[in-house]
């Protein structure tokens, strides 16, 4: 933990505890965390931002700690409440088809809006542990999918807490209560109207998240070699009738072959002789896409591309390439 004791150092001028295991046994649960604040923040950044304060106040209050519960129980009740302080008067993070219906070809692109506006991705190595087995693996994937993110920012921050640690995390609805500082009755109740929420709204998480089968594999690389063609025909094809087609941070977003087709053969024309690079968003497929520039290719936009059965449901086109291509370990342009 090299950076977090050198943070603390610099903050209070003094030696960090003297501990390799306090350093060990901090560290191994941030992976875990950062999902567990994903899904609470839905930014990859702020998650990190949330994780390093989380172990920073367990690093200066360990010796108050005292073993009184489990160190992870405690890692995630100083988590949830670094959380719920973070989300306090703060508008909720969304995906275009949140804010309102679909637009067509002929629709103009829009203003765009803040960063704060949007759920973002975050890379599968942030929020799933390498040394899963692959059920578990498939589990942590499928609880930080795009979906179920967006659909989690739709509750207020206290049950939407409570909706996580219940039901993805399991914990037991009194050890919740005394996280949250309040009745059992609370909790159940506030679990009740998340659900109801949910319901309401028409959102949820989805289809549980799948292995990429050879089926999959296939239908990627067809998705491939038709977006670097920018056969339209050909890559509309691969796409279920209603598949969406979003590109935040603008509103805008499209269903259907026939505007998607439209779209990129009229404004969306300059994506025309792109290359994809693969990587894996959410539990997801994705794709460091590449435009044509002088002498090469230059970042366009990190594609995250939703699957359902032997279709593609929806491609979201994130184009915030600065900050996001770093994260995900994308190359900052491709050669010739």
């Amino acid at each position: 933990m090299t950076e977090l004791a050198a943070t603390e150092n610099l903050a209070q001028g003094a030696a960090a505890p003297d501990t390799d295991d306090l350093e060990t046994r901090l560290e191994q649960h941030r992976v875990e965390l950062t999902a567990h604040c994903y899904r609470m923040l839905g930014s990859a950044f702020e998650a990190q931002d949330a994780v390093q304060e989380t172990l920073l106040r367990a690093w200066r209050s360990f010796d108050r700690f005292e073993g009184r519960s489990a160190l992870r129980s405690w890692l995630y009740r100083i988590a949830t409440n670094v959380c719920l302080d973070m989300l306090s008067g703060r508008e909720r993070r969304a995906r275009p088809m949140d804010l309102g219906p679909a637009g067509t070809a002929d629709s103009t692109l829009g203003a765009p809006l803040p960063e704060t506006a949007w759920i973002q991705p975050i890379p599968d190595g942030s929020v799933v542990a390498s040394d899963a087995d692959p059920a578990e693996v498939a589990e942590q994937r499928e609880n930080v999918r795009l979906a179920f993110v967006a659909a989690l920012q739709h509750l207020p921050p206290r049950q939407r807490a409570v909706l996580i640690l219940r039901e993805v995390l399991r914990w037991k609805a009194g050890e919740v209560a005394e996280l949250l500082e309040t009745s059992v009755a609370s909790v159940n109740s506030s679990l009740q109207r998340a659900r109801a929420a949910l319901a309401a709204d028409k959102v949820g998480a989805g289809e549980p998240s799948q292995p990429v089968d050879e089926a999959q594999q296939a239908l990627l690389a067809r998705y491939v070699d038709a977006f670097e063609r920018y056969d339209m025909e050909s890559l509309t094809s691969l796409l279920h009738q209603d598949a969406t087609w979003s590109m935040p941070p603008y509103e805008l977003w499209l269903r259907g072959h026939l505007d998607i087709q439209r779209w990129c053969l009229g404004p969306g024309i300059g994506c025309n002789g792109s290359r994809l690079v693969p990587t894996v968003a959410n539990g997801a497929p994705a794709f460091g896409q590449y435009k044509p520039a002088a002498g090469g290719y230059e970042p366009w936009s990190l594609q995250l591309l939703q699957i359902s059965g032997d279709r593609i449901s929806g491609i979201v086109f994130f184009l915030d390439t600065a900050t996001l291509f770093p994260l995900f370990g994308l190359p900052a342009r491709l050669e010739r």
